[in-house]
């Protein structure tokens, strides 16, 4: 994990989870960026590449549901000293890999197929079941310098057939082939596990907390 957290790399990995989910670049908030997203259940988000006093004093005096802050270090750093409407969420790992991915040699378990499509400059791959079902699906951004890889999934019932290594490789592909060899993402704990065999190292920590609903 790197001591120093540059806020180039965060905002450019933000710029690619931007693109995949089809909002509003992000705008500087002070030493942090500010993303617009519009959803339900995530109306905005704030991100932080270091702990500091514009984080605590975000965290004072947000009071509504529903707006994140995503800050680049230990839960145990500030959970404490915000106030408890704040609810911790599940840890997250900004990644980084900047050779190519070092994939076992592996071919698409029988049964299955790929579809492709793509908007802005995300590129989306599905692997699809025999009965049409959708098995696993991962989108890649790709922006200023940087391939952004985002929302990998594979549907319990169609794992450990190696399917999101295969998806990530036809992603890769993808990006080399537009001449994007630099690669960012932000794992969950259990995708984290399966990024390092393919060769990615944890840039920094990517922490959330968030004020739910009563309802």
């Amino acid at each position: 994990m790197k001591d120093k957290v540059l806020a180039k790399i965060v905002e450019k990995w933000l710029k690619g989870w931007c693109l995949s989910r089809e909002v509003s670049f992000p705008v500087p908030y002070k030493s942090g960026f500010r993303v617009f997203v519009g959803d339900e259940k995530q109306k905005e988000r704030f991100v932080f590449p270091e702990l500091n006093d514009d984080f605590f004093e975000l965290a004072n005096s947000i009071d509504e549901p529903w707006v994140y802050l995503k800050i680049s270090t230990s839960p145990g750093e500030f959970t404490g000293k915000i106030p408890a409407r704040w609810k911790l969420q599940p840890q997250g790992y900004l990644m980084t890999c900047f050779q190519p991915m070092n994939f076992p040699e592996i071919s698409l378990a029988e049964g299955y197929h790929l579809e492709f499509s793509e908007y802005n400059t995300t590129f989306v791959v599905r692997v699809v079941a025999e009965n049409g079902e959708q098995a696993s699906i991962g989108r890649v951004s790709l922006i200023d310098d940087v391939a952004v890889y985002d929302r990998i999934i594979t549907e319990k019932n169609h794992q450990r057939k190696g399917l999101a290594s295969f998806l990530l490789k036809e992603l890769e592909k993808i990006a080399l082939s537009k001449g994007f060899s630099n690669n960012l993402l932000v794992a969950t704990e259990e995708g984290k596990l399966l990024y390092e065999t393919l060769g990615w190292k944890m840039y920094c920590l990517h922490t959330s907390v968030v004020i739910p609903s009563e309802e």
